[in-house]
């Protein structure tokens, strides 16, 4: 099951049913499905409930933990997060996104850190990555700050409406973590 977890400003917790319409509302912008690989554009109808329920499917299987992203003070969802898991292999892979109004706050390095720590201290991870468009550099300076490291680019590694793109490759090990991240106490 999803957990529930928190850090200074937000609480990341389980996708509801009844959430679909604020997703789907947010979801909804040109600009978040030009940005992500998966979230089309127009985005669909009843899509986003759906999307909740293959989500918890996916959570009760262990494959993936999907996170509603809510504001503590307000309970509003600004976005989504997503942990791919690969337990075979001890890794994950995380996905995200934040609406448009909730750019350039800093949200998404904070719980990206708290991801990295769950990922880590909870479910004994060994490594953690992500990847964005190579045209993409807010969410890839995201995972800087949060101390992955650069990996590599894929060339013309996936199509985005029509149009070959190049995917930033990143990742941080336990190892790096426990060196880097772990010395930066993360607030709940």
């Amino acid at each position: 099951m999803t957990p529930t977890l928190h850090t200074e400003r937000l609480t990341l917790r389980p996708l509801r049913e009844e959430d679909a319409p604020f997703v789907e509302k947010l979801a909804s912008d040109r600009l978040i499905a030009d940005t992500t690989l998966l979230i089309p554009h127009p985005y669909p109808e009843g899509e986003a409930r759906n999307w909740i329920i293959r989500s918890k499917k996916k959570a009760e299987q262990q494959e993936a933990y999907t996170f509603a992203i809510t504001d503590k003070q307000t309970e509003e969802i600004i976005g989504t997060y997503t942990l791919k898991l690969e337990l075979l292999h001890q890794k994950a892979e995380l996905g995200y996104w934040i609406g448009v109004p909730f750019w350039g706050k800093g949200y998404m390095t904070e719980v990206t850190k708290r991801m990295i720590q769950y990922g880590f201290d909870e479910l004994g991870l060994n490594k953690i990555h992500a990847s964005a468009l190579a045209r993409n550099p807010a969410s890839t300076n995201i995972m800087k700050k949060c101390g992955m490291r650069y990996e590599g680019t894929f060339k013309h590694h996936i199509f985005k409406w029509g149009k070959p793109e190049d995917s930033e490759f990143y990742a941080i090990l336990k190892e790096e973590y426990e060196e880097i991240i772990k010395k930066q106490p993360i607030t709940p």
